[in-house]
This record gives C-alpha cells, structure tokens and sequence, in this order.
C-alpha cells in the first residue's frame, strides 16, 4: 500500500472552521509577548538590581517609590498581564498536546485560564490600588517614605 503526500498548494478537501484562526493567533502572541517580555524583564531587573544600591537598597521603601509612579505601576502591569497570558498558552498547549481525554483537557484548559485571570485581576488589583501610606508612622518610616507620606 502507497501514501500519497497532497500537494501543498492544493486546496483541503476538508470544510475549514469557520471563524478566527486561534491557533495562529496564539503562536504570534507568544512569539510578540516573548519579545517583549525578554525587553520588560531585563529593565525590571536592570533598575531593581543595578541602579542605585543594588539588591542591597531593595525594601518597602523602595517599592513604594516605584509604585507612586503611573510608569512603573504600566510597567509591572504590562510585565504581569504578558507573562500570565504568554504561560497560560504555553501550558494550554502542553495540554492539548498530551491530555487524550476530551473531557480532562477541557477542564484543564478551563482551569489554566481561570487560574490566570484570577491571578491577573489580583495582580493589577495589587499594583493599581498600593498605598504606601497605610499605617504611616513618621516615627519609624524611612526618609523616601515620609517624603512620599507627609503632608
């Protein structure tokens, strides 16, 4: 018995899905988010390790600095919300690659995406709603923080 390879350029003799190709689009985000994420990361640690004291200068104080910014407060959005997404499709697709089981991948895949949007939505929560002046005590606080606290 002989297997005959189809010409590449003929047309499927399947009826294609119609719609968006998600497939497509999920292998061009995690080619553009990896970018991007390679150029997010290493700023993130350039300033966090090498500018200033070094890992040695990293504290609360130093983190509320940061964050009384909107560019870093983006910043660390846009690094989260990639790295999240850009994870979520890359187990969603060891997922589809080896879970036999139609019912197991879709709980699975259902269950990776919940997990990261939930982790999403705290993780902006977080950065968007940091209040450096909860429980301010100009008594303990370091100089950054009273200059970012006192009124």
């Amino acid at each position: 018995m002989t297997s005959v390879i189809a010409d590449p350029r003929a047309p499927h003799s399947a009826a294609r899905r119609k719609g968006p190709n998600l497939e497509k689009w999920g292998w061009i985000y995690m080619r553009v988010s990896g970018v991007l994420l390679v150029i997010l990361i290493f700023g993130h640690l350039f300033v966090n390790l090498l500018v200033g004291e070094g890992i040695h200068g990293i504290d609360f104080a130093f983190v509320a600095g940061k964050y009384a910014t909107p560019f870093w407060q983006w910043w660390d959005v846009l690094m989260l919300w990639l790295a999240l997404i850009h994870g979520a499709n890359g187990m969603r697709t060891i997922v589809n690659d080896y879970v036999t089981h139609g019912t197991a991948r879709r709980v699975l895949v259902w269950a990776l995406w919940l997990a990261a949007g939930f982790l999403i939505v705290l993780g902006t929560l977080v950065v968007f709603t940091f209040d450096a002046c909860l429980g301010f005590d100009p008594d303990t606080a370091s100089d950054l923080i009273i200059g970012i606290c006192a009124p």
